[in-house]
């Protein structure tokens, strides 16, 4: 059932139409529009994409998979990433109908895209979001969802106040191994659950590089966004996960996951730690800045504890509900299920996909663009997951204990950690 703002969308369009007003626009009716998968054309929902990476590449095929869903324009700053956005897209409906816009701006301003997949660097999923919240977009975003606790807090309240149905790419709640694990360690089939351990790999580190000319068709300014200005080396564009100007490293890029689960699972979403103490090394000689290891303890109120571990080879991450009782784990690589006792094996009845599978995870966001309920990876739980990873950075950057309120979203007594909340965004993409 469409909601009154949906319909009158459609109507506004119709009624457009009809009257020649937006005669002017760059409206697109695309090959499957004619519904003949099933979906009638007033019911599909109509998508744009923002930003086509490695991580775009691998998930927007499964975006496509779904008869109610039309993607009808892509945007990159990159002319190669651009064209192949679009052959993809076009390639998937047979068609030559999708709309390539180098400026995400002329995107958001289609008032016939109802959604968008928001797929770029970290620098740019809260400013985004922001963005095609304020022009009436629906939005699932890549994780993590924010590079400061404040961003994510921003981001949070503004999908609020405009209604947004927000999905966080924080796809392991909706994969079926991970689903299995939080309802274990929530059935007291391993008892109380006083710890979970959250390993991801080491980070590497990038080597120093010289600034060089921009290559045709990269427009690096768009890409830098509201990140600190850089000379443009191949270094930094290619690693920009391990600089804290554009990313923050394994702790977060795939500490987010984790601290997720763990909050799910703990029935923790709109609270976190109040404490956090760890280690990390750094190579001191490496051009990017964030730590090659880490070990990081992050207590919550009661004494229960998430410990955030980046250490070994990217296969070799996993995430562990340790209980009284017992303890259940999840091997990302592999999607394998141990546990102890072993005899918790033989109550799951789910068959699982792995990880990179976000198909169930679309599902739930488009049934909720639909019915304007709130998806399983909401805002707010992504910005308390992040908020996590973040603190946990910061403690490590500054190299002591902090203590932290989750009500006032303060470290407590800190004011040099309390600076670390929020940084100046470069104009005109400062979002505070």
């Amino acid at each position: 059932m469409k909601t009154s703002q949906q319909v009158d969308r459609r109507e506004f369009l119709q009624r457009s139409f009809a009257t020649g007003a937006l005669s002017a626009l760059p409206l697109v009716i695309p090959g499957r529009a004619l519904g003949l998968d099933g979906t009638a054309p007033s019911e599909r929902i109509t998508m744009g994409v923002i930003g086509y990476g490695g991580r775009c590449a691998a998930i927007l095929p499964h975006f496509l998979t779904f008869g109610d869903l039309q993607c009808v324009a892509v945007s990159d700053c990159r002319a190669n990433r651009l064209t192949a956005a679009k052959q993809t897209v076009d390639t998937h409906y047979q068609n030559t109908d999708c709309a390539a816009y180098a400026d995400f701006r002329d995107l958001l301003a289609r008032a016939d895209i109802d959604a968008v997949l928001i797929a770029t660097g970290d620098r740019w999923h809260t400013p985004l979001s922001i963005l095609a919240a304020k022009s009436g977009k629906d939005i699932y975003c890549e994780k993590p969802v924010s590079l400061t606790i404040g961003e994510s807090r921003l981001l949070a309240d503004t999908m609020a106040r405009y209604g947004t149905v927000y999905q966080a790419g924080h796809q392991r709640r909706s994969v079926g191994s991970y689903r299995f694990q939080i309802e274990t360690a929530r059935s007291g089939a391993i008892g109380q659950v006083h710890t979970v351990v959250c390993q991801v790999w080491q980070g590497p580190t990038v080597a120093p590089d010289v600034p060089q000319p921009v290559p045709d068709g990269f427009d690096y300014d768009m890409w830098l966004g509201p990140t600190p200005w850089h000379p443009y080396t191949p270094a930094y564009v290619n690693g920009w996960n391990y600089f804290w100007d554009t990313g923050a490293g394994p702790v977060i890029g795939m500490g987010c996951h984790y601290t997720d689960i763990a909050q799910w699972g703990l029935e923790r979403d709109d609270t976190g730690p109040v404490s956090y103490e760890g280690t990390a090394t750094w190579k001191a000689d490496a051009f990017s800045d964030t730590p090659v290891t880490a070990d990081c303890c992050c207590t919550y109120a009661d004494g229960v504890k998430i410990v955030i571990r980046s250490s070994g080879a990217f296969q070799d991450r996993y995430i562990r509900f340790v209980g009284t009782e017992g303890w259940i784990q999840v091997d990302d690589q592999t999607n394998a299920i141990t546990a102890e006792p072993s005899s918790i094996l033989r109550d799951r009845s789910v068959s699982a996909r792995g990880w990179a599978e976000t198909g169930d995870h679309v599902r739930d966001w488009l049934d909720c663009i639909q019915s304007r309920r709130r998806p399983i990876c909401h805002p707010e739980s992504a910005h308390r997951a992040t908020t996590i990873c973040h603190a946990a950075n910061i403690g490590l950057r500054l190299g002591r204990a902090l203590k932290f309120d989750p009500q006032t979203e303060r470290f407590t007594d800190d004011d040099q950690a309390n600076a670390m909340l929020v940084r100046a965004g470069r104009s005109p993409w400062n979002v505070y």
